[in-house]
Formats: C-alpha cells, structure tokens, sequence
C-alpha cells in the first residue's frame, strides 16, 4: 500500500489539529505524497503552508488548484470543475497549466468514470484521482461512489492512480498505486 496523504485544511481547522499534527501522522504512516488543499485561504497563506510542510517533510508536496505556487512544491492537482475555469477545453487548460508548471513538476487531474479517464489517457499529466471509492462524510457533493468499480476502472488508465473517498490503510486493490486518505488518517 502506497500512501497519498491528502491534508485539508478545513478538516484541520474542524478536528483542531495543527499542519505539524498532520505531517506527523502522514510520516507515521510512511505516506510517500502529501496533497495540500485549502479551498477558502488566500495564495499567501497557502505558500506559508506549502513552506511549512516543506520544512518538515522531504517526500513529495502537491498543491491543490493554486498551480501559482508550483515553485514551492513538487506539483498541483486540480479537479474537473478546477480545470473548466482555466478553459473549457481540458486540452487546453494542460497546456496553459504546462507553460506555468515545469516538465520536472508533477500535475494530477480528478476522474471520476470511464470517460474521463479515457481522456486523462491523451493529457500530459502525471497520475489521475479517481473516486469516490465510498461515500464520506468529508464531501458532500458526491454523487457517484465507484466501489469496487473503482479497481477496474483504474485498469484502463495509463497513467498511476490514486483512489481517493473513503479510503481506508487496509484496503486491497489490484490496479490503483495510491491510497489516498485525508480524514480517515485522523481516526
């Protein structure tokens, strides 16, 4: 099992928990990627947390949607509606977000089904999310949960995949390369 720590800072902030508090559990559980996400902070308050981090945490830092700050960590990952914003055209919004980021920077995108997948296959992109594996009580606009789908679906994907929704450490999987949990860390 690959670890993908996602740290919400909303969820921090609701269970009183400190980014440190955080980075330690990601560390206990040998999580080889944190994703930092804050969907409500302005870009200066986020670079002092991406620094953070950084400061105490040497594996691999992704930034949620704030692909301005791609310098002070090891890549961004946006969602569908995310990547809608920069243009409708998804092709067009990799290649505006590839002439920001560096060739050397990650860049993951959300899926969520087979079509989007199959689309993610033509990108330049490192590694696709996909889910939600299973509800959460975390997010609450999720309409589609993938079960054991999710697995198979994952198969057809020719880049990584990290299966993110209800994750648990102790589930299997046959084609996904990372667990990617957030709340249920916290547990």
């Amino acid at each position: 099992m690959r670890l993908y720590a996602l740290c919400d800072q909303d969820l921090l902030d609701n269970r009183g928990l400190s980014l440190n508090d955080f980075i330690h559990i990601a560390k206990k559980n040998n999580a080889e990627i944190i994703q930092y996400r804050n969907k409500n902070a302005d870009v200066k308050f986020i670079k002092t947390q991406l620094i953070e981090i950084r400061k105490f945490f040497d594996g691999i830092l992704i930034v949620n949607d704030a692909y301005e700050l791609a310098e002070f960590c090891d890549g961004v990952h946006l969602g569908q509606e995310d990547l809608k914003k920069i243009d409708i055209d998804i092709n067009k919004s990799i290649s505006f977000l590839r002439n920001i980021i560096s060739d050397d920077k990650l860049l993951g995108i959300s899926t969520h089904n087979e079509r989007e997948i199959l689309e993610a296959n033509t990108l330049d992109i490192n590694y696709i999310g996909l889910g939600a594996y299973r509800t959460t009580s975390t997010k609450d606009d999720v309409n589609y949960v993938l079960g054991n789908e999710a697995d198979k679906l994952a198969s057809i994907s020719k880049h990584p995949v990290g299966v993110i929704g209800g994750v648990r450490l102790d589930d299997k999987f046959d084609n996904i390369t990372y667990h990617v949990i957030g709340s249920g860390l916290l547990k």
